[in-house]
Order: C-alpha cells, then sequence, then structure tokens
C-alpha cells in the first residue's frame, strides 16, 4: 500500500480511494484548489476512481484568476474515458488545459521503473507544486506500485524530507537546492526534466552519490527522450522520433488526448499517430532542443508563451502595448521579461503597480520577472514587434528598466 507523508501527516493511499464512494462525477473534469497539499491530493484520487478527472490548482494563484479558471472548467463538457487532467500554458483568461486518460501515464511506468529502478521499497520526493504534471505523474506512479510519497511542507525542498527520501522526481533547480543544501540524504537517484541540466550540476549529484537521469518530455507528449548517463538525449522507451524541417515529431503511447474546451494550442496531431509541440532541434546525433517554433519561453518547469502574456497585460491602465521575451538566467534557464510601452502622456508605472496588476492576470510562472519600459516599442519593417531587437537592447541595457 502506498503512502503520502507531508511534515507530520502520514496517510494510506489504498489501491483505490475509500472517499470515491459518495462522488457522483463520471466524465466531468473537477477543480480543485485547497491550501493544504494533503486535502488537495487525497480529493483528487477521490475524484479519480469515481471516474472523474482531477484538475488540481496552485494553492498561490491570486482568488480573481482561479475564479476565472474555474469557471471554464466547469463550463466544459464532460470527457468520459478521460483519467487525470493538468494546467499547462496557462496565463489569461482563457488557458490550456489537458486531459489524458489513465491509461497514457501508466503505459511509460514500466519504462521509468527500469531507468531508475524504482519499487514499492522507494520514497519518492516530489518537490514541484501538485499543479504540476510532474509531480502528479509520480503520484500516480509510486500509488501504483505502492511506493511512499513525499510532499515538501512549502513551496521549497525541506532538508528533513531528504533525511528519508530515496528517488527525486522535479525540476533542476529542486536538484540544486538538495546540493546546495549540504544536507544528509538517502536519495540514490534524481529523475530530472522541465528544463535544460547544467552538466556541472549533474557532475556535482553524482559526486555526492545520486545518479541523475534527465529527460525531454512535454505535458502534451509526456516522456520523449532520456539522458541516463550525461551522453546525450535519446528515445524514451517506445518512443519513435523524427524530424521535419527543424521540428521534432513523436510517436508513442504516451501522448495526453487533447486541449479541454478548445483546440488552440501547439499541440498538433496527424491520423498515424505523429505528434508535435513545436519543439525545433538539430539534426545531429544524440537530439539537442533548439526551444520552440512559437517562440515559447522555458522558465524553471513551466513554458510561457509570449503572446498570451502580452494579451493580458494589455489589460492593465495605460499599457498601450507590450513584447514579452526570454532573458537568460543561470538558475531558471530564461527569466519572463517585458517591454511596455504605454499610452501617450502617461507615466511609466512603478514595478510595484505592473505587479500588483500583473497578479491578477497570471499566474506565478507567467508573470515577468524584469520590467522594462518605453513611449514607442521597435517595430520591423511589417509593423510588428522587432522582439530579437528588443531582446537583445534589454540584455545591453539600452532600454529603461523599471523592475
Amino acid at each position: 500500500m502506498s503512502v503520502l507523508r507531508c511534515g507530520d501527516t502520514t496517510v494510506d493511499l489504498p489501491g483505490r480511494s475509500t472517499a470515491a464512494s459518495g462522488v457522483d462525477v463520471p466524465g466531468r473534469v473537477v477543480p480543485i484548489r485547497a491550501r493544504d497539499r494533503v486535502e488537495a491530493l487525497l480529493t483528487a484520487l477521490a475524484v479519480h476512481d469515481a471516474g472523474g478527472v482531477p484538475l488540481i490548482g496552485d494553492d498561490r494563484w491570486d482568488d480573481d484568476y482561479w475564479a476565472r479558471l474555474r469557471g471554464r472548467v466547469e463550463a466544459a463538457a464532460p470527457v468520459p474515458g478521460m483519467g487525470w487532467g493538468t494546467f499547462t500554458s496557462g496565463s489569461t483568461g482563457a488557458p490550456r488545459m489537458i486531459v489524458r486518460t489513465a491509461a497514457s501515464w501508466a503505459a511509460s511506468f514500466a519504462g521509468v521503473e527500469r531507468l531508475t529502478g524504482l519499487t514499492k521499497d522507494d520514497v519518492v520526493y516530489l518537490p514541484s507544486p501538485l499543479v504540476s504534471s510532474v509531480t502528479m505523474f509520480s503520484v500516480a506512479h509510486a500509488r501504483s506500485i505502492g511506493a511512499t510519497v513525499v510532499l515538501p511542507r512549502r513551496h521549497a525542498v525541506s532538508t528533513s524530507d531528504l533525511t528519508e527520501a530515496t528517488v527525486l522526481h522535479g525540476t533542476p533547480y529542486a536538484l540544486r537546492d538538495v546540493v546546495e543544501s549540504r544536507a544528509t540524504h538517502r536519495l540514490r537517484v534524481a529523475l530530472i526534466g522541465g528544463a535544460r541540466l547544467d552538466p556541472a550540476l549533474r557532475r556535482r549529484a553524482e559526486a555526492g552519490g545520486i545518479q541523475v537521469i534527465s529527460y525531454y518530455g512535454a505535458a502534451e507528449l509526456s516522456f520523449v527522450a532520456v539522458d541516463p548517463d550525461g551522453q546525450g538525449l535519446r528515445p524514451f522507451d517506445g518512443v519513435e522520433l523524427r524530424v521535419e524541417d527543424g521540428v521534432l515529431w513523436v510517436r508513442s503511447a504516451y501522448f495526453a488526448s487533447g486541449y479541454l474546451g478548445t483546440a488552440d494550442g501547439p499541440f498538433r496531431r496527424t491520423a498515424d499517430g505523429w505528434g508535435t509541440v513545436g519543439d525545433l532541434v538539430d539534426t545531429d546525433a544524440p537530439l539537442r532542443l533548439r526551444g520552440r517554433s512559437d517562440g515559447a519561453i522555458l522558465t524553471a518547469a513551466a513554458t510561457v508563451v509570449p503572446e498570451d502574456v502580452e494579451a493580458a497585460l494589455l489589460g492593465i491602465d495605460g499599457i498601450a502595448d507590450a513584447v514579452v521575451f526570454a532573458l537568460p538566467h543561470e538558475r531558471t534557464g530564461e527569466l519572463v521579461a517585458a517591454l511596455i510601452e504605454t499610452e501617450p502622456g502617461r507615466r511609466p508605472p512603478t514595478v510595484a503597480e505592473l505587479r500588483a496588476s500583473a497578479g491578477s492576470l497570471l499566474t506565478g510562472s507567467h508573470r515577468p520577472r524584469r520590467w522594462f519600459w518605453t513611449d514607442r516599442l521597435p517595430r520591423t519593417a511589417a509593423g510588428k514587434p522587432a522582439r530579437e531587437q528588443i531582446k537583445h537592447a534589454a540584455i545591453e541595457g539600452r532600454v529603461t528598466r523599471i523592475g
């Protein structure tokens, strides 16, 4: 039987949740937001076991933002046959929500077990929030084999949790926190995704006795490629890859079924089972990723579509136009940055004003961390914002930074 531990709380996670008996949700997507992580997870498992589709939100989200998300979820039609839901790239009033069958995740469990040696005797530490598909996948996996799950008390790696954890599934930033804490730990393996892994961090972790297995995937595609030894990405078990015009296409049994309530998004599929989210790759072996064809920003464990953030920023009083772009950052890979153009005659807003306004419009991962101002955005000959020019001007200090 799987066990969940969070702080001083320990509860059983049986093969099927006994709480499910009174839940009437077949085929419905059920939004879940609870300040208490244990309560949120137990509710999600009960919904799943009753035939519903749990969709856990982030407890840090602004109340108005969550209310808009909840409204869209509850307005959606039932999705019979689906088992799990996750948010992805949700940054405005019309976020993308992914639904998938339970079988699509379960099909990859054996491949993960071969990579990590995961068994029922392991204690799996999941420092990413419950809103993350990384965490919910591992909860489902651990529950299927009877492994113990440990969630942190807060939104950070806890050194006290490391005294019992044997497996870590999270982002490079969680791994960095473990390494830099210098805490005594029992970790034998770390499964790391969500962003590029610094080779130096891999070496430091391995010097501390942790086998590091990095991987590339997407919420829509699940596992795509793995690097178990620092020699480069190779296809995950059961995955076929091909490259067309520099864009990576994937075929496997692990795909999500699609977006809830909309067909709009980067995920595309062909009739013969190939799918893509538009990631660009070099054709050389091993696989080398070059970013998204749609210009998406990969920051921490989130994928941020600039156009989504720009649309939200235009809802802030006084902003006439905005361009969102990525700035390189050592810890997160990329930071979300924004250059705003104010309406004629309007003073630039302060960074405090911008952060307060953005807080009700954007999730934490999608809020700009660097703000710049101009009275006139640089544009191309076609009249479009000159995104690359703006990015380089910000890096070189040629535009006014306000926060």
